[in-house]
């Protein structure tokens, strides 16, 4: 099955973008190949597309959206959960958020957002396990 990622526009152009900033939903995106993806907030701190955040997870060995886990007996921080407090389209390509632990450097673009989406079925097709 070819990747609808392929297509040049359908698959990475949304037709309508919802950013649920004050319920702290996340982020809902309709395709123009009639895919919906949901995003929760914590997934796209989690999958920040920064260079400094790509960095700390490739030398985790950890994919976009997967939280970093603590070393063996450490104890856990409270941290409070990732919210942006705000959000800015930048241009036709893509969205950035200024998160709450003063984050702001990741430009998050619809084909970024496509590739990394969170949903069973583009799950699996990243993995190669189909769903």
């Amino acid at each position: 099955m070819q990747s609808p990622l392929q297509a040049p526009t359908a698959a990475t152009d949304p037709k309508s973008v919802k950013v649920n900033l004050t319920a702290g939903t996340g982020v809902e995106i309709a395709w123009g190949d009639g895919h919906v993806s949901h995003y929760d907030f914590v997934y796209l701190r989690d999958a920040c597309p920064c260079a400094m955040c790509n960095e700390e997870r490739d030398k985790a060995g950890r994919e976009p959206g997967v939280p970093a886990r603590l070393p063996p007996g450490a104890l856990p921080m409270f941290k409070a959960a990732a919210k942006p407090l705000s959000a800015e389209g930048i241009g036709k390509y893509a969205i950035k958020f200024k998160w709450n632990d003063d984050h702001d450097l990741g430009i998050y673009s619809w084909k970024f957002l496509r590739e990394v989406c969170p949903c069973a079925e583009c799950k699996g097709a990243r993995t190669g396990t189909g769903a």
